[in-house]
């Protein structure tokens, strides 16, 4: 069995593949901080049975990793961003070069190769429908090798969770 301190260092082990292999232990920890990214780090060690200081260490270990990110979520509408969409991107030659261009545009929030009916999907946050219009009309299809895309306007948003990390 090992000790406490081991199974510290244990906790975040890379898999042949270079992706990190996550304990159970860490898998909570990342459980407590979706609830409440604010949440102190004692609650959370008295949650999964860890020292402050050994879930301080777990959570930097995790962040320097790249598991995790601790950001502030906002709700696009409420700081001024009225018109969100996802883009369907068909792409013609090098599909890494389109989704690294699109990447690098402010208003692109997310970015997905797929294999599927779309080479890319892009997630597109812009202030109004010109604005939209404007990223997708004159910034997206001016990228070399975009041959079309398909434009998915959100009315509405039902429902935006970040638990599913660790189900």
């Amino acid at each position: 069995m090992a000790s406490r301190s081991t199974e510290h260092r244990d906790s975040a082990r890379e898999s042949r593949s270079g992706t990190p292999q996550l304990d159970a232990v860490s898998l909570a920890i990342i459980e407590q901080l979706q609830e409440d990214g604010r949440r102190p780090y004692a609650a959370i060690g008295k949650a999964v049975g860890l020292s402050e200081a050994a879930v301080r260490q777990r959570v930097q270990k995790l962040l320097d990793q790249g598991v995790m990110q601790i950001v502030a979520v906002t709700d696009p509408l409420t700081v001024g961003f009225r018109r969100q969409a996802m883009v369907g991107v068909h792409v013609e030659g090098d599909v890494d070069g389109v989704a690294d261009a699109l990447s690098a545009m402010s208003e692109v929030e997310y970015v997905v190769m797929t294999a599927g009916s779309f080479d890319v999907l892009a997630e597109i946050v812009c202030e109004d429908d010109d604005h939209l219009l404007d990223v997708i009309n004159r910034r997206i299809r001016a990228l070399p090798g975009v041959r079309s895309t398909e434009s998915f306007v959100y009315l509405k948003l039902k429902k935006q969770t970040y638990m599913w990390g660790t189900r």
